[in-house]
């Protein structure tokens, strides 16, 4: 979606009766027009979300589908984001617990920010990222990364973007020197702000093209070699994080454990021996799932070149409707049990979780309650968890259900109430 302040500018001007580029033009509960503006159409991303991205001139209802995800737990779903959205998965609901929240530890989590979503969009769950379908955040997604710094305090981002996009669709190539360079270009404005992590994350699921990476599709050696790569690049920065891949799911967890061992020692073979990595488990990482469907005990074994699993890092994402499925505006559960029970696990075994991915309705007092509730118990277990990443600001627009795409009048920006709310308040509270 797009979250420029330009593009809103620009758009401000068209009919009522048209969408303007980047907008919702369908889903579940729309009422609005269906009609795109001129050079737009209206992309079918999955029963909850349309929206208008460039195509055929003059205004248009086609639904194609291409997809772009967020994340859940397992079973089918659909969720949105950007220029598309996708199949995702959800389990049964992890439910909620009162506010009192038990543990130790005395300050909050060292890190909290925002994903700036774009080079990721036209990704779907089954791997298949359209290159022609990414749409770079941009300057726009740095000066909001600015402000996240700068006015509210955050320190975090998260960079999605498509395995497909940074080889220009080859699942053995080498990096294509032109779109390489765009994504670099955010992730140097990512580190220009003073941010303490900028995370690279593939946004693939695990597969390219439909097939499981290490399982049937690209092997291990050409995902390590696309990591070689990248880590090549920013080897001597301690400030860039390496988020192996987006939310795997419906895979072997003993091979996929495996590919993620190849991944870290390409890394570590590179020079870079002590950036963070984040490992990431089955069931689109669900943090609810973590433990029982065997991540946990799978990517414990993934060690260092010496052996260690210093900086080694789980990634987990999690959501709060009723679906976990992160496509509906409230919530209803806390996931404090969720939490507190992974947690507890991550003490036992001395490890630590990053949350990367979280979010709900911008505005719904449900999720204001229950993303607070959540990023509270974090806190308390400051010790096992580095910290939150919410999902998502960059090219969203803010009409997006989980949008927090903050707004820019003059030069005031404006943030989304659940990120004023639970992604800053509760960093600083």
């Amino acid at each position: 979606m797009k979250g420029s302040v330009l593009a809103l500018v620009a758009a401000a001007g068209t009919a009522v009766a048209q969408q303007a580029a980047y907008g919702q033009c369908g889903g579940q509960g729309f009422t609005g027009s269906t009609k795109c503006v001129s050079g737009y159409q209206c992309v079918k991303s999955n029963d909850y979300y349309s929206q208008c991205i460039p195509g055929s001139s003059g205004p248009t209802t086609t639904v194609k589908t291409t997809a772009k995800p967020t994340t859940r737990a397992t079973t089918t779903k659909t969720t949105p984001t950007t220029k598309a959205t996708i199949t995702k998965a959800t389990t049964t609901k992890q439910g909620s617990s009162p506010t009192t929240i038990t543990g130790s530890t005395g300050s909050g989590v060292p890190y909290a920010g925002v994903n700036i979503a774009g080079f990721d969009f036209g990704c779907g769950t089954d791997g298949t990222c359209t290159v022609s379908g990414a749409y770079p955040p941009g300057d726009a997604g740095i000066a909001q990364m600015k402000h996240f710094v700068n006015d509210d305090g955050l320190n975090t981002f998260r960079l999605p973007v498509g395995w497909q996009y940074l080889t220009n669709g080859q699942a053995g190539g080498n990096l294509d020197s032109t779109n390489f360079a765009a994504y670099d270009k955010l992730v140097q404005g990512c580190l220009s702000t003073g941010a303490a992590l900028c995370i690279i994350d593939i946004h693939n699921y695990a597969r390219f093209n439909g097939a499981i990476v290490g399982q049937g599709g690209p092997t291990n050696a050409q995902f390590a070699n696309l990591w070689t790569q990248i880590a090549s690049k920013y080897k001597s920065n301690s400030k860039i994080v390496f988020g192996i891949m987006n939310e795997p799911h419906d895979l072997d967890i003993t091979a996929w454990a495996t590919t993620v061992q190849a991944v870290v020692t390409a890394i570590r073979n590179t020079g870079a021996a002590t950036q963070k990595i984040l490992l990431p488990g089955t069931d689109y990482t669900s943090a609810g799932n973590f433990i029982d469907n065997g991540s946990g005990a799978a990517l414990s074994k993934v060690k260092n070149l010496d052996g260690s699993t210093t900086n080694l890092i789980f990634d987990v994402h999690k959501y709060l409707d009723s679906d976990n499925s992160g496509t509906n505006a409230e919530c209803d559960h806390n996931n404090v049990d969720v939490f507190t029970t992974l947690g507890n696990w991550l003490r036992t075994q001395k490890r630590q979780a990053f949350l990367t991915e979280t979010g709900g309705g911008a505005t719904t007092s449900s999720c204001a309650t229950a993303l607070c509730q959540q990023l509270a118990t974090l806190n308390t277990y400051s010790d096992v968890y580095l910290g939150w990443v919410g999902w998502a600001a960059g090219n969203f627009d803010t009409s997006y259900v989980l949008t927090e795409t903050p707004t820019l009048s003059g030069s005031t920006w404006t943030d989304q109430p659940l990120v004023k709310q639970c992604i800053v308040g509760q960093f600083h509270g």
